[in-house]
């Protein structure tokens, strides 16, 4: 298989998992309205599953919450989403290099893969050669024996050398400030804990 494994750029929107989801299964960075309501039926026909206990919230509210389009999604979206496209996810962890696989134990055949930078997610692509145009991207890889070969080879290759580069953001220790009030903050941890106090959720990173 020739080719290279690529980052393909979504818009840093409060949206990203869902877009990248969105490029990765459709090829469309557009979807994050549809799979926020895809997100929030699942969750609201199961709550037994879907308790108050496993989402950090009660059911309803989480509903309302998740078609927030500034509320931002992580692990609990990413396994609702690989059930609904019947496709493993795969997110790479640039500060850690670590991959985390969603619907893994459901023997899924196809496996879409993402790169996560503490804050943000893009997609990750198969391209033909550097600078190939995105029509070209292969972004579902058939999984055999747990692996989809050379490309995990490839995709990890990509995540080190972006680790290397420091392209992360180590959400422990980065410094914020409150766009709205201008309070510096130190890490995800604070900067939670302001939103939830003040309602401000406009951060900037800054060193």
């Amino acid at each position: 298989m020739e080719g290279i494994v690529v980052r393909r750029v979504i818009p840093s929107d409060n949206s990203c998992l869902f877009n990248a989801v969105g490029y990765v299964m459709d090829h469309d960075k557009k979807k994050a309205p549809e799979l926020r309501q895809v997100i929030a039926a699942t969750v609201a026909s199961d709550p037994t599953n879907y308790s108050e206990a496993f989402l950090g919230k009660p059911n309803e509210e989480y509903c309302a919450w998740i078609l927030d389009s500034e509320k931002w999604g992580g692990a609990i979206e990413l396994s609702i989403l690989a059930d609904y496209y019947g496709r493993e996810i795969a997110a790479y962890d640039i500060q850690t290099t670590r991959c985390d696989l969603y619907g893994q134990e459901k023997k899924y055949s196809e496996r879409a893969l993402l790169i996560y930078d503490g804050l943000h997610y893009d997609a990750l692509a198969m391209s033909p050669f550097e600078g190939a145009p995105e029509e070209f991207d292969q972004t579902i890889f058939a999984v055999r024996d747990s692996t989809i070969g050379p490309v995990e080879g490839l995709a990890l290759n990509l995540v080190k050398e972006q680790q290397s580069k420091r392209r992360y953001t180590d959400t422990a220790n980065f410094t914020l400030r409150c766009g709205v009030c201008q309070l510096g903050l130190v890490g995800q941890t604070e900067a939670v804990e302001h939103a939830r106090a003040t309602g401000h959720v406009n951060f900037q990173e800054y060193r």
